[in-house]
């Protein structure tokens, strides 16, 4: 890349000026409001499984483990 020092201002200039609307079209939006943003988001993360619903044993475990110190508990106070 050439120095700027080189060139003339007029052309420094035009150059800065195109180096900058390159830029800002880095910067596009894909989606046109929030709701396409927040629906292709959520889109996306259902398709990596992230809202599923996963199996749990521990509540059935920790029913079953306090019935059982309660049935204790009263077998031995009767």
């Amino acid at each position: 890349m050439e120095s700027i020092r080189r060139q003339n201002p007029q052309a420094a200039l035009m150059s800065l000026e195109a180096e900058a609307a390159s830029a800002r079209g880095g910067f596009a939006c894909l989606f046109s409001t929030t709701d396409e943003y927040e629906t292709a988001l959520i889109t996306e993360r259902r398709a990596q499984g992230r809202y599923t619903q996963q199996r749990s044993y521990w509540p059935f475990v920790l029913f079953a483990g306090c019935a059982l110190i309660v049935t204790g508990t009263v077998l031995l106070l009767a």
